[in-house]
């Protein structure tokens, strides 16, 4: 066991890796998690800037999760995607990066997709436009929030938002979602 963990910490060093976390997220681990990465950023002497919207990509990647798994709960697939959450945020070349994922279902995918493509395609002024006019949306009943995690998301970020699905099986997908600070 302990050769596995040093080949983990030399793959999530090789990667730019300076915090992660894998398994169910519930609000208590999301306010330790998230007050253990301002600690910590706080220490890489990151400009407050940074240190700010790392923080808030991390806090609006695991809310997703954490909601997305409390949608699904009553799914047959319920307890496999609650327990399938992972984050990690790291730092290469490019800057600080904000990198999560999680099983989603199937059927979710397309319309996931679909409005992250559509967010991508935007420059800052279209995020902003479509920020302001989602504001003015109501709440669908259902819903978790006002639909502005990704565009606030993508706001923050330095570079569009990037996505991929992994296909497990006809009813489960891997979903992952990077986000460049």
């Amino acid at each position: 066991m302990t050769m596995d963990l040093l080949d983990l910490q030399k793959l999530l060093q090789n990667f730019g890796v300076l915090i992660s976390f894998s398994g169910r997220f519930t609000q208590e681990i999301i306010e330790e998690l998230g007050g253990a990465v301002k600690k910590y950023l706080e220490t890489e002497a990151t400009s407050q800037n940074d240190t700010y919207n790392v923080f808030a990509v991390f806090i609006e990647q695991t809310q997703n999760i954490k909601n997305y798994s409390s949608l699904q709960s009553s799914s047959l697939a319920g307890e496999r995607i609650a327990n399938s959450g992972i984050v990690a945020i790291g730092k290469s070349e490019e800057g600080y990066f904000v990198s999560s994922g999680n099983l989603v279902a199937t059927g979710d995918v397309a319309l996931l997709a679909a409005r992250l493509d559509e967010i991508a395609s935007l420059d800052k002024t279209g995020l902003k436009k479509l920020y302001k006019e989602q504001l003015k949306k109501e709440i669908p009943p259902g819903c978790s929030g006002a639909g502005l995690g990704l565009i606030d998301m993508a706001r923050r970020a330095s570079k569009p938002l990037h996505y991929s699905v992994v296909p497990l099986d006809e009813t489960i997908s891997f979903f992952t979602l990077k986000a460049y600070v």
